[in-house]
């Protein structure tokens, strides 16, 4: 389970840089649209940022909170039962999931722009 997690937090940190660079791309893009039309296009690019800025701070909060528990699981601290514990991991995952699923639908929506 680990392996697994950890080969998923690579891939979505891999999303998440190349979300990036197709943002950056694409707002050198919008600097070469003629002014009269750029307004649309610049508005877009404020949406996906703003969009990716979300992803970016859900992707933060899971990864926080799977350390945490981690740490807590390795210092012995059972102050939570082990199906407390088993429910938060799994949230957690599906966060994480959730996270990379939008990721992709965003990088989806800027390579078709």
């Amino acid at each position: 389970v680990s392996d697994e997690k950890k080969q998923m937090v690579a891939n979505v940190e891999k999303q998440l840089e190349e979300a990036r660079e197709l943002l950056e791309q694409m707002e050198l893009e919008v600097r070469e649209i003629p002014p009269q039309s750029r307004g649309m296009y610049s508005s877009r690019m404020r949406s996906y940022k703003q969009e990716m800025g979300k992803l970016e701070a859900d992707f933060k909060r899971s990864r926080i909170a799977y350390s945490d528990e981690v740490r807590n699981e390795l210092l012995g601290d059972d102050g939570n039962s082990s199906e407390n514990q088993r429910a938060h991991l799994l949230d957690n995952t599906e966060r994480l999931e959730r996270s990379s699923r939008r990721l992709e639908a965003g990088y989806q929506i800027a390579v078709e722009t």
